[in-house]
């Protein structure tokens, strides 16, 4: 795979793990490596070079599965603006998701967990969600991609490790070894970075467009439009640059039900893909 993959918007705002805040607390120590639970989730063997594998979409035979993914995206500057009272979580949101009972995989910055411990917590304490690494801050691991900042090479594996890092001094108690990058760009020298983390890459095969969006109506005919059996959705989770998500959710839900869907997490989707691990 060369350069840049699918369209996703890099977002200069945070966009929040959403979830119930809880005060925040000292936590675990913060080892560098995602931890690990009694039963390891499932991963893809790497490729070529050590490489991590990429995954884009579940089989499309097993099925009619749906993964909902959320981008909680917060960039190293953005800390004073959530200072200044600019929003960067999106907690009804999440109620929706626990009202309509919906699993989902959030890719969270260590820049936001750092941020706000207490949401992040909330998250990865709720076994209704699974939180993975969607590196510190937020900064490209190519050139051109969308204009973000980018990290240089030599530090590509520890800007995902300082990610980690974050996740469990927030108190995640065993965040996910799925990696996605910034604005979804990796070449094969960014996977041969992260690929000795022993991470999947996780993209996805539907755009949502929630990102900056007004219109919510076009976001949920594009997502509508572009699921099948499989898929992984991408979206965001903040209300200062992704405003019209919930009311996306609470439209895009029933009719995928009505139409036969069931929602999972990323793993469960992993977890059906042959040759997993």
């Amino acid at each position: 795979m060369t350069g840049t993959t699918t369209v996703c918007v890099a977002l200069g705002a945070a966009l929040a793990a959403c979830g119930t805040v809880e005060a925040p607390h000292p936590g675990p120590p913060a080892p560098t490596r995602p931890s690990s639970s009694a039963t390891p989730p499932p991963t893809l063997p790497r490729g070529p070079g050590g490489a991590a594998p990429v995954f884009m979409n579940g089989p499309r035979t097993l099925g009619r599965t749906v993964a909902f993914t959320f981008d909680a995206d917060m960039t190293a500057d953005q800390g004073p603006r959530a200072t200044a009272g600019e929003h960067f979580d999106n907690p009804a949101l999440i109620a929706t998701l626990r009202r309509l009972k919906v699993p989902a995989t959030i890719f969270m910055t260590g820049r936001w967990a750092d941020q706000y411990p207490g949401q992040a917590r909330a998250l990865g304490r709720d076994p209704q969600f699974e939180v993975a690494n969607h590196s510190y801050s937020h900064y490209a691991f190519t050139g051109d991609c969308y204009g973000l900042p980018t990290v240089a090479a030599a530090n590509m594996k520890s800007d995902v490790e300082r990610a980690y890092a974050a996740l469990l001094r927030a108190g995640v108690p065993h965040p996910m070894p799925y990696f996605r990058f910034p604005g979804g760009c990796y070449d094969k020298q960014a996977l041969r970075a992260v690929g000795t983390l022993g991470v999947t890459a996780v993209q996805w095969d539907v755009v949502s467009g929630d990102a900056f969006a007004t219109d919510a109506d076009a976001v949920t005919k594009q997502v509508l439009d572009g699921v099948k059996p499989g898929s992984v959705v991408v979206m965001h989770c903040t209300r200062s640059a992704a405003p019209t998500t919930e009311q996306v959710v609470r439209t895009v839900v029933p009719e995928l039900r009505k139409r036969g869907y069931r929602f999972v997490k990323v793993s469960e989707l992993i977890g059906q893909t042959p040759g997993h691990r």
